[in-house]
């Protein structure tokens, strides 16, 4: 049996939707439903403060001072599918809300390199409260078995558009 909808082969339904006949089918759905998930994670984000109104990771970017120490722009931008001058802009709105500072690098003399300050230690653990709190309310319906699969299936999956970014 055929979904004229969507193109794809239905099986037995459950009563969670169609069983697609393929492997490329569910992988698209896959990625269709992370890319949903985040776009909704963005939006409670800006809601709670953990990303910045005009989408900027304020707590991924302070979440890497905290967890790696002090790194340059560039650095922090190839850690993210972003650029050096996204990142720069976030790092400035962050020094001028007094979150984090630029500091001499012995290393290069023109690329300063980035950490948090006292104010900005601060609010990282204010902000990592707040997601723990929002994640101990989430996901009720599963176990941490099925969540820790979840995580590396996503992350395999992400590994994998990565490389093939690369590669074009």
């Amino acid at each position: 049996m055929a979904s004229a909808r969507h193109g794809t082969k239905i099986g037995r339904r459950t009563g969670a939707g169609p069983i697609v006949g393929s492997k490329a089918e569910a992988i698209t759905g896959l990625m269709l439903e992370v890319a949903q998930c985040f776009f909704r994670i963005r939006a409670l984000g800006q809601k709670t403060g953990l990303i910045t109104s005009w989408g900027g990771g304020a707590f991924g970017f302070m979440r890497s001072l905290a967890l790696l120490g002090p790194l340059t722009v560039p650095q922090i931008a190839q850690m993210r599918p972003t650029s050096r001058q996204r990142m720069q802009r976030l790092a400035d709105e962050l020094a001028a809300e007094g979150l984090v500072e630029f500091v001499d690098n012995p290393k290069h003399r023109r690329s300063k390199l980035v950490r948090l300050t006292k104010k900005g230690e601060a609010r990282y653990r204010e902000l990592n409260a707040r997601l723990l709190a929002i994640g101990s309310t989430m996901g009720v319906g599963l176990s941490e078995a099925d969540i820790r699969r979840t995580i590396e299936m996503v992350r395999r999956l992400s590994e994998d558009v990565k490389a093939r970014s690369e590669q074009e």
